[in-house]
């Protein structure tokens, strides 16, 4: 009996140790119960590093719209042309037209679709603070007769929500999956904000369920992947991939560095979010996060996906800016 206890006690130690090490190394515990869900198919399915896309039917001479379906997305641009205090959106059907408007938004001499996005620019709304080059979700595919915002045909909503109002929405879940590389960061300013970039988001009514950033400081070689999640109504819960989102961090070893070529694949599937990475070469690495208690499923939630450029530097100089070109996108219900 005495030989149980003892060997209890040293279980229990070593389990508090390895959960100490484990905090001392900035893992939270969203990021060690990352691993317990299991992987949609669609996950599992995915070759180990190999980048998502085919980027063999890139045409440099072609605007982005023709290189990529964007149909089922608008644009909203750090500029307000026509004055009325928002940044300027190029819907569904225009953006579709051979839209392009360099240096912010056009075609790469590799074909790759770039956004690029200054640290002070025109803001989406009253309660946005940074600029941002960035596509958003629209499933309406140019049909104005439905509207933009609410539970309609135009935006997903969760598996757990209330059944009129899945009937409701234009999809239940989805994916969205994309190649990338990130080209500048911000390199002024605010210590706390320099070099920080969203590239892929779940925007819900208000909050978001996902906000995926890169980050690179300036005196380091090599950037990091992490991603936060938005309670409904709540705080943040931050999850690293690679490296982490400190201010201070030493250049990551597995970080991704300016200029290479990354993929990842967001899905929500039955109220769980997955967030693939996917480097060449490299096996994948998934995290995940249970979304059941954030209150996303309350029949006033809906959700859209967005990719490109979301600026998170609104300090330093006004030439300063962050660009990523985008070489495969795909959104999928």
């Amino acid at each position: 009996m005495i030989a149980a206890t003892k060997g209890l006690l040293r279980s229990v130690v070593f389990t508090i140790l390895a959960l100490g090490s484990t905090l001392v190394e900035n893992h939270s515990l969203a990021e060690t119960l990352a691993t317990t869900h299991k992987l949609p198919e669609s996950h599992q399915a995915l070759p180990q590093g190999e980048l998502l896309g085919d980027f063999n039917s890139l045409d440099p001479s072609k605007s982005p719209s023709e290189n990529f379906d964007l149909l089922s997305w608008t644009l909203s641009l750090p500029t307000d042309l026509n004055k009325d205090l928002k940044a300027d959106i190029i819907y569904e059907k225009a953006l579709s037209d051979s839209f392009s408007l360099k240096p912010l938004f056009y075609t790469a001499t590799d074909g790759g679709m770039v956004f690029a996005c200054p640290n002070a620019g025109a803001k989406t709304s009253k309660n946005t603070k940074y600029a941002r080059t960035e596509l958003r979700e629209m499933l309406r595919r140019g049909n104005t007769r439905i509207k933009t915002k609410g539970v309609t045909e135009n935006n997903w909503v969760l598996n757990s929500a209330h059944g009129s109002v899945k009937r409701k929405a234009g999809a239940v879940e989805g994916s969205l999956e994309a190649t990338l590389a990130v080209n500048r960061v911000s390199t002024t300013g605010d210590k706390n904000k320099v070099g920080r970039v969203i590239i892929g988001q779940i925007h819900a009514t208000d909050d978001e369920p996902i906000r995926l950033y890169f980050r690179k400081l300036p005196g380091n070689d090599n950037g990091s992947i992490y991603f936060a999640h938005e309670i409904n109504g709540g705080d943040d819960v931050w999850v690293n991939m690679v490296g982490s989102r400190s201010h201070t961090l030493e250049n990551p070893e597995e970080g991704i560095a300016l200029n290479e070529k990354f993929s990842y694949k967001i899905t929500v599937k039955n109220d769980i979010l997955f967030v693939t990475l996917i480097r060449e070469g490299k096996q994948n690495l998934t995290k995940s996060y249970d979304m059941s208690k954030s209150g996303y499923n309350k029949n006033n939630q809906y959700m859209y996906f967005k990719a490109g450029v979301y600026n998170q530097n609104n300090s330093g100089s006004d030439k300063d800016y962050v660009q990523a070109t985008f070489y495969h996108l795909e959104n999928q219900h």
